[in-house]
């Protein structure tokens, strides 16, 4: 069978992608190409499409021979007008599988059983009702808090705990939800498609634990052996609450708010049908936790939340950052004999997140702080791997636009809050460590910036080479 699936490079669609092509075609339609890696071992199933929903024209991109399709677009972004983007995605996508040969399409959404919902929890009930109007039979699958190695839920939770002894928090952590792991979720979503029996239905999915979120923060730190003491505030108001989870937590201030506002509505199932219809039997919220775990000590983490664009706030297509400009910038290029080409690449390729940046990193720490004061989104958005890299990939406060670790070559591009974009680039040519630093100032204030900051690229930049070269 041959299957559409988008949102393929999202947390969920990475996963299922490795799934379904296991036993099926699989036709990916996907933004930007250069951002899909496919793994070789299953690359001889899967075929990309490059298309936009938000544009019309993508109807003519449809392949016409197509059985069975996930609907996996979501937008956290900062766009106030997400609703309305949503809408335009999925009533294109609608047409697009309405002229095609499809048959069943399958929509991941949130659930949805409260009278007052949150923007995002509309726009998703929006999505299900504009999906459902088509051609072809359609199930929709409403699942609550996801967790798993990765998604932005767990991150949260881990942020969390590891780093609070003593939490002061809002109320909202008293609200109940129904946490479901990644792996139930992917297994729903496999054994729905084309499956008669979740024909022009709708499901809860969640876990077989109803707990509010404070019992979740606690069971987490039970698995992990630590003491952790939480008090509510019923005074703290929702922009108090998103700034706090902003500032103690990797997520954008953006995402924060979307958050806030979910997470002060019950996402309980009204009913669990589905376990029937497909014979399934779920993981408790503990079992999960403790095989995210598993994944995460075996750096199994295929896919993150934060290599979603949603994660940095950055608006423009990436895409168009790949060419580096030469007219009009700053360059701060460096370059020196490396000793050994695999253990110079191993540590290119491990750069940020845990492994940190070789040289003077309280500065990076420091500078990573100053970006959350302005809303930027610091460092600690980490990485997804601890040795890999892959274009798209969030990189602490960068974005992967380019990595051929072949060719020698890691090219980056900076989403912290500045007057004007830079680039940061790796490259091994012959014997020698090329790194360039690239800064296209806006304006003046660019300008002053670039030269208030030269005198720490000496001290830092001249130091992380020779420790990479080293």
């Amino acid at each position: 069978m041959k299957i559409f699936l988008t949102g393929a490079t999202g947390y969920i669609g990475k996963r299922l992608l490795r799934i379904l092509a296991q036993q099926h075609e699989v036709v990916c339609a996907v933004r930007d190409i250069r951002r899909m890696q496919v793994p070789p071992s299953i690359a001889h199933r899967v075929s990309l499409i490059e298309m936009d929903f938000l544009d019309d024209g993508c109807l003519d991109l449809m392949p016409a021979s197509i059985d069975g399709a996930f609907y996996l677009i979501h937008s956290m972004s900062s766009s106030r007008k997400y609703f309305e983007l949503e809408e335009r995605c999925a009533i294109n996508f609608r047409r697009c599988m309405s002229q095609s040969s499809c048959q069943h399409v399958v929509y991941l959404g949130g659930i949805s059983n409260e009278e007052q919902l949150s923007p995002h929890l509309l726009s998703r009930q929006n999505v299900e009702r504009e999906l459902s109007k088509g051609s072809y039979a359609f199930t929709a699958l409403r699942a609550g808090i996801i967790i798993g190695s990765g998604s932005a839920s767990f991150e949260i939770i881990r942020d969390l705990v590891e780093k609070l002894p003593i939490m002061v928090t809002p109320r909202w952590l008293n609200t109940r939800c129904q946490p479901i792991g990644i792996a139930d979720v992917l297994t729903v979503l496999v054994k729905s498609l084309l499956n008669p029996a979740t024909y022009n239905q709708s499901f809860d999915i969640g876990g077989p634990d109803v707990l509010t979120y404070r019992e979740m923060l606690l069971e987490y730190a039970s698995v992990r052996g630590l003491r952790r003491w939480i008090f509510t505030l019923p005074v703290m108001t929702p922009r108090l609450s998103s700034y706090w989870l902003y500032f103690v937590t990797s997520t954008s201030y953006d995402l924060a708010v979307a958050l806030v506002n979910s997470m002060k509505i019950e996402v309980v199932c009204k009913d669990r049908r589905i376990n029937q219809v497909l014979e399934l039997q779920q993981m408790s919220y503990r079992e999960t936790l403790e095989r995210t775990f598993e994944k995460i000590a075996n750096n199994e983490i295929v896919s993150s939340w934060k290599d979603a664009y949603s994660s940095s706030d950055f608006s423009l297509d990436l895409s168009e950052f790949v060419a580096v400009p030469t007219f009009g910038c700053f360059v701060d290029r460096r370059e020196v004999t490396y000793a050994n080409r695999e253990d110079t690449l191993h540590r290119i390729w491990s750069i940020g997140g845990e492994s940190g940046w070789y040289y003077a990193n309280a500065l990076w720490e420091f500078r990573g702080f100053l970006d959350k004061l302005v809303g930027g989104v610091g460092l600690r958005r980490g990485r997804t791997s601890r040795y890999d890299v892959q274009a798209g990939d969030a990189l602490d406060f960068w974005r992967v636009l380019h990595a051929d670790r072949k060719d020698g070559r890691l090219l980056l591009f900076a989403e912290m809050k500045l007057p004007g974009d830079a680039w940061l680039e790796f490259r091994l040519e012959g014997s020698r460590l090329i790194q360039t630093a690239t800064f296209r100032p806006l304006g003046l204030i660019g300008r002053l910036y670039w030269y208030s900051v030269l005198p720490f690229h000496g001290l830092i930049f001249s130091g992380m080479l020779r420790r990479l070269a080293a």
